[in-house]
């Protein structure tokens, strides 16, 4: 069946005389987008490691995002259990099947931990972030069995694990990670880049958290 965009690209095609499969001409093309300028970066986030964390930690707390660094990922379960704790939330988690969250010591907890999409009804998720953006705080996240999507929207409280060495100056250095990870035609479907926790200020201008999320953004940051 044949679309509006069909039709307008092979009224194109015949106007030029060309049928869409000429190799050369597609070489024109991926050579151009291989050397697209880049847009304007500021410098605030072109730094070292180091700063980058610094300025991460800082923007967290600009957002009202908590969090806590760990020296290695094995101590993700007890951080994950006494921020529960203070917070006085039930000892319950959900997480999606990540590989880095796995292989962790839940057991050494008292946490009950499921595992799976969330159908709306758990209170407490944990995710594994792909990666940070220091010059805004944010913690970008992958759709997909690891870290379901769900995780992100439908808990009232999120903590969001990030190794130190994921984060990034900024956004624009995301999509090239991305691209050179999972390989062209191979994106992630969904890509949701989170700084802190919902918030809305649509009725009289008042800020409301958890409109349309989590009401609490803890990031567990490894540096190990």
């Amino acid at each position: 069946m044949s679309t509006s965009r069909d039709t307008i690209f092979s009224s194109i095609r015949r106007s030029l005389g060309v049928t869409g499969d000429e190799r050369i001409r597609a070489s024109i093309v991926e050579d151009r987008l291989e050397r697209a300028p880049k847009g304007i970066i500021p410098t605030r986030a072109q730094i070292d490691a180091p700063a980058k964390l610094a300025l991460m930690l800082e923007k967290l707390e600009g957002v009202q995002a908590t969090f806590a660094k760990l020296k290695s990922a094995s101590e993700v379960p007890a951080a994950a259990a006494e921020y529960l704790r203070a917070n006085n939330l039930p000892a319950t988690l959900r997480r999606g099947d990540d590989p880095r969250l796995d292989g962790l010591p839940w057991s050494q907890t008292a946490l009950d931990v499921a595992v799976g999409r969330s159908d709306g009804h758990d209170l407490n998720a944990i995710s594994h972030a792909e990666a940070g953006i220091a010059e805004t705080g944010t913690v970008v996240m992958i759709s997909g069995h690891e870290n379901p999507t769900t995780l992100n929207f439908l808990p009232d409280n999120h903590i969001v694990v990030l190794s130190a060495s994921d984060i990034v100056g900024d956004l624009e250095q995301i999509w090239p990670r991305l691209r050179k990870k999972y390989g062209k035609g191979e994106m992630p479907r969904t890509v949701n880049c989170i700084t802190g926790a919902s918030r809305s200020g649509d009725i009289e201008q008042t800020i409301l958290l958890g409109a349309h999320g989590p009401r609490r953004l803890h990031v567990l940051i490894v540096e190990g």
